[in-house]
């Protein structure tokens, strides 16, 4: 039986971290990108509900694929939700707030089969910055690589320089949860791993 797979996320990041499993898949571009008008405010009920919202429209365009679905957001540590800056300013006070604190990352995450059978769960990690200094915020606002990052950092690049620590999955904090999703895509019917007996 073929057993396709989608990856509903324009992101250029998760579809790395797929390739890196060596799965085959396709990608498919839902359009779900403007996140302004959605009123779930908690960071856990707002990031499952867009993955979920991925996966649903990607299920449209392949009714007979397997889905992926992940939405990723930042929380500061007084409690802002740091969704995808606008442009520069924004990034800016992003950094600025999160400078010297922890941000909390979430990762929800949803696969659904051909049936439309959908399996959920969540991912937390911790990000930890160091002190940053103004000519520090203005290298990492002129490098531009914030564009598109849910609290204007990055954890795969040039944005390592500005992290002392994480706590929890990197994997997460780019933007796709890869053992959760093992386990999800197992529950899905698309994985199996390890063998059955």
């Amino acid at each position: 039986m073929h057993r396709k797979l989608v990856l509903a996320s324009a992101s250029p990041q998760r579809r790395q971290l797929l390739e890196g499993l060596g799965l085959p898949f396709e990608v498919c571009v839902t359009g779900v990108e403007d996140e302004s008008d959605v009123t779930h405010r908690d960071p856990v009920e707002r990031a499952q509900f867009f993955a979920r919202l991925k996966a649903e429209r990607a299920h449209s365009m392949h009714p007979h694929a397997w889905i992926i679905g992940c939405d990723t957001l930042v929380v500061a540590a007084d409690g802002t939700l740091l969704e995808k800056p606008r442009g520069a300013d924004e990034a800016r006070a992003m950094i600025q707030l999160q400078s010297g604190g922890t941000s909390l990352v979430y990762s929800g995450l949803c696969v659904s089969n051909p049936q439309g059978e959908v399996q959920e769960s969540m991912s937390m990690s911790s990000v930890m910055f160091k002190h940053l200094s103004p000519s520090e915020i203005d290298w990492w606002i002129g490098t531009r690589l914030w564009e598109g990052r849910s609290g204007s950092f990055q954890i795969d690049g040039l944005g390592q320089l500005m992290i002392e620590r994480i706590e929890g999955d990197w994997s997460s904090i780019v933007g796709l949860p890869i053992f959760l999703l093992g386990q999800l895509l197992k529950k899905a019917g698309w994985l199996d791993f390890p063998p059955s007996p």
